[in-house]
């Protein structure tokens, strides 16, 4: 892969969100903990199960990492 999943997420920052990724992007751009090296889907899960409270569901992180992955292949 050769974008970071969060590098990839930043393409959906909106100052006006309309969708949920776009949320998720706004947030995760906030929050200055976000794992921003990782291409780890475990990782990255696995930190928001703890600290991505912003996140309404994670079925959110879920189709944002299959727009990832598309994006990569």
């Amino acid at each position: 892969m050769s974008k970071t999943f969060y590098h990839f997420l930043m393409k959906y920052r909106h100052p006006a969100p309309k969708d949920n990724i776009s949320r998720f992007a706004n947030d995760a751009y906030e929050d200055h903990s976000f794992p921003k090296t990782a291409y780890d889907y475990d990782e990255i899960s696995s930190y928001l199960e703890l600290n991505g409270s912003y996140l309404e569901s994670m079925t959110v992180f879920d189709e944002a990492w299959q727009l990832y992955v598309l994006s990569e292949s």
